[in-house]
């Protein structure tokens, strides 16, 4: 690598370096749309927040309502799922950003509302704001990042799949780093040192603390 490569602009998302004409901005063209597709996919009748929502009862396909000529007892609500999608969840994550937004003039609080609008909100105001805030808003990358989780997760619970395994690797300051095999990139709590996910396969395994 040569110097001029090592202190040209990068993408602080993906880590590619910049186009000339995206010096200035947080996170390459690419990226901004990766992030602008994750936030499409959540909203909406058919998004996946409001199919998330359908896996409430454990076993629903979210085909139509099941009926059911037995007088035994409904199957218990999946709670995990339900404390996801109610207030304090995914919902509070999104409206979370849109209050930081705000403090840079990037998105306008919702005023209230059944949960289905105020993700529609969250969502729509995130989107019209969102190449203002590539070029604006420094944490960019923590917000795709975290914004790429409720989608995963969204997905996870609509296909009733299992999450990934998390495990600990150990950084060079020894603190250790929570991942999966699919972590894109994540840096460390100890040290905020940042690494790819080439590198954080290479990291030395934190004995005894893989999860379930």
């Amino acid at each position: 690598m040569t110097l001029a490569e090592a202190t040209a602009p990068a993408c602080t998302i993906c880590r590619s370096g910049l186009y000339a004409d995206e010096f200035g901005r947080y996170a390459c063209r690419p990226c901004e749309r990766r992030i602008d597709r994750d936030l499409l996919a959540i909203a909406g009748p058919g998004g996946l927040y409001a199919r998330a929502g359908l896996r409430i009862t454990p076993g629903s396909g979210g085909n139509g309502p099941a009926v059911s000529m037995t007088r035994t007892p409904g199957t218990p609500a999946n709670l995990d799922v339900l404390s996801y999608i109610s207030n304090g969840g995914l919902v509070s994550e999104l409206e979370s950003w849109v209050e930081d937004w705000s403090t840079y003039g990037l998105a306008r609080p919702c005023q209230g509302g059944r949960l289905q609008h105020r993700v529609d909100w969250a969502v729509g105001t995130l989107r019209l704001n969102l190449t203002r805030a590539v070029e604006r808003h420094p944490a960019i990358d923590d917000f795709a990042v975290e914004l790429a989780k409720i989608r995963r997760r969204c997905e996870g619970i609509i296909s009733q799949e299992r999450p990934p395994r998390r495990f600990g690797v150990l950084c060079q300051c020894e603190a250790e780093i929570s991942i999966t095999l699919n972590t894109p990139n994540a840096r460390c709590p100890g040290c905020s040192a940042e690494y790819g996910h080439t590198e954080l396969m290479d990291l030395p395994l934190a004995e005894g603390r893989i999860a379930a």
